[in-house]
């Protein structure tokens, strides 16, 4: 899919920038530890709750946190030059479809068979780069590219076995569509920041959420959950918005913003090492496999970044 616009594209940091390729290869550590968090949550959630529901006000919550924050930060600066009808299609279109399919997706398979479909967000992207002009397919990116998807899906794999089937299209239809948005919050915004184009793009996922939401209740279809919410849901939820969601997109679009959206997505390959990690925190073991494919990811992306010798 793509988005064509006759706005400027926003700069993206060179890569032989030394400083600009570290801060976004730290912003993307960090949104994708933050974005690990939320699969074990999302797969309690799920238990007891409909995705339609969960999404909804998952991404109502992560507004509600970003909004005043955009609006106590950037007040200053004004917003006359925000172009809110294209930041609000793009945001229905990649986040708000993209999110509820994800979670369907998981629903009709399981996190091992989502997070194995998601290790091909770098082909997704690099295919959109190339058609936007924005990268050569070299052999030090496709090697690099090789590299990244093989660890993802070596550690991946080790969690358990995949179901492929339409819950598996879902999942890829929904990376790619988030890889899509990532890349034209960045190009088709220009002038604003990465706090800025989060939650205007949220904004429209969220309207679209809702309308889709409402039309379900109109058709009478039961989206609410059958037994009670309890006080544990709603802590779990706040954790799955705030740093799950609105913190970590904040992190990542910032981490498109200097590294593009090609190198950046390599870094999605690191979750499985990252949601171990999380869980050997609460107690569970360690796991060779997902170590395995984290240092054939960080190979990748050390391969792609690697500055040529000069003479």
């Amino acid at each position: 899919m793509s988005y064509t616009s006759n706005v400027t594209a926003a700069p993206v940091a060179p890569l032989g920038h030394r400083s600009g390729a570290w801060a976004g290869n730290g912003l993307a550590m960090l949104a994708m530890i933050t974005w690990a968090s939320s699969f074990p949550v999302a797969d309690l959630l799920l238990k007891d709750w409909p995705a339609l529901f969960l999404i909804t006000l998952r991404m109502t919550l992560a507004l509600a946190i970003l909004a005043p924050v955009w609006v106590l930060v950037e007040w200053r600066r004004g917003f006359a030059g925000v172009q809110w009808l294209r930041g609000l299609l793009i945001g229905s279109i990649g986040f708000g479809v993209s999110a509820y399919m994800i979670l369907v997706a998981q629903q009709m398979t399981d996190p091992v068979t989502v997070a194995l479909i998601a290790t091909t967000a770098p082909i997704c992207a690099a295919l959109l780069e190339i058609q936007a002009g924005n990268r050569r397919l070299s052999r030090r990116f496709g090697l690099g590219l090789v590299a990244t998807v093989v660890g993802g899906m070596v550690a991946t794999h080790g969690s358990g076995s995949a179901q492929f089937g339409l819950g598996a299209v879902l999942a890829g239809v929904s990376t790619c569509l988030w890889t899509w948005a990532s890349m034209a919050a960045v190009r088709s915004l220009p002038g604003m920041t990465p706090l800025g184009r989060t939650t205007l793009t949220f904004a429209g996922g969220m309207v679209l959420l809702w309308v889709v939401a409402a039309a379900n209740l109109l058709l009478g279809r039961d989206i609410l959950p059958a037994a009670q919410i309890t006080w544990d849901q709603v802590e779990l939820l706040l954790i799955y918005a705030a740093v799950g969601m609105a913190f970590s997109q904040f992190l990542w679009i910032a981490a498109v913003e200097r590294l593009g959206v090609g190198l950046a997505s390599f870094h999605m390959n690191l979750s499985p090492f990252y949601v171990m990690l999380i869980m050997l925190g609460l107690g569970a073991g360690w796991q060779w496999q997902q170590a395995y494919g984290a240092v054939l990811v960080a190979a990748g992306v050390l391969i792609v970044q690697q500055r040529r010798a000069r003479s």
